[in-house]
């Protein structure tokens, strides 16, 4: 069986920065056992899988080594496919996934996605924290996906380097930091989540799903300019409506061709 796949930087407006995701267009799902098998072999942050369902599409996610409920960037380069070269000159698209529909509509030369916010509640700031990220937290929220640590600064932000055995060993998915930010950004933040085999994520779109009801709260606004200071790094606007958060980002196609399964 011959497959197209597609690997495209999300949110990126050149190549080699942003965040690397495979796309592969698929007439159904395969067992999960090969979905798992295929994302391991890509060896990206992010495999996305879809499959036509009526105007819709369907979606999942795979990192290397687990199925994800929620992915951004890969739900991003999903979009661009579909939209410029499925479907071209189409300008939105539903994703049906496993936290619901997703819109995602064209906007200049990007995307808006339409995701659920997530909120989180503070919890103590135990030792662990210190420890594993090298780094003192000023505070720590949580939600049932991850640990939130603020930290003092964007600069204590981007020189981390963090213990990933021990953040491994915390009882959620994966630790965001973030920052005040530093230029002309709102916030600044990074995603670390070597349980879910991604020591660090370029940029995440479902992070900010968790910081955009956080920053708001703290700023008193509902429109940020984030970036996320990975090596890579990536910018994303974000939007707070009710419950839901708008990411606003562009990508880049950098390889297309087929796989053999």
């Amino acid at each position: 069986m011959r497959t197209p796949i597609f690997q495209i930087d999300a949110f990126a407006s050149r190549r080699f920065a942003g965040n690397p995701a495979a796309v592969m267009p698929l007439s159904s799902f395969l067992p999960d056992v090969t979905l798992q098998s295929i994302a391991a072999e890509n060896n990206l942050a992010e495999t996305a899988f879809i499959v036509p369902d009526g105007r819709d599409y369907r979606l999942r996610w795979f990192t290397p080594t687990t199925e994800v409920p929620l992915c951004g960037h890969a739900t991003l380069a999903s979009a661009a496919v579909v939209m410029e070269r499925l479907e071209p000159g189409r300008d939105a698209v539903v994703f049906q996934s496993a936290s619901g529909p997703l819109r995602v509509h064209r906007e200049g030369a990007g995307y808006i996605m339409d995701f659920p916010a997530r909120g989180s509640e503070s919890v103590p700031t135990a030792p662990a924290f210190a420890a594993a990220l090298g780094a003192v937290p000023v505070e720590v929220y949580a939600n049932e996906f991850n640990y939130m640590v603020l930290l003092e600064s964007a600069r204590v932000l981007r020189a981390l380097a963090p213990d990933m055995a021990a953040i491994a060993q915390l009882d959620r998915g994966g630790v965001i930091v973030t920052a005040p930010g530093d230029g002309d950004y709102d916030f600044v933040s990074r995603y670390f989540a070597p349980a879910k085999g991604i020591p660090e994520d370029p940029v995440t779109g479902s992070a900010h799903c968790m910081l955009a009801p956080y920053w708001a709260k703290k700023l008193g606004k509902n429109v940020f300019r984030a970036f996320q200071a990975s090596p890579r790094g990536g910018e994303i606007i974000c939007r707070l409506a009710g419950n839901r958060v708008e990411l606003q980002g562009v990508c880049v196609f950098y390889m297309e061709g087929e796989a053999e399964i």
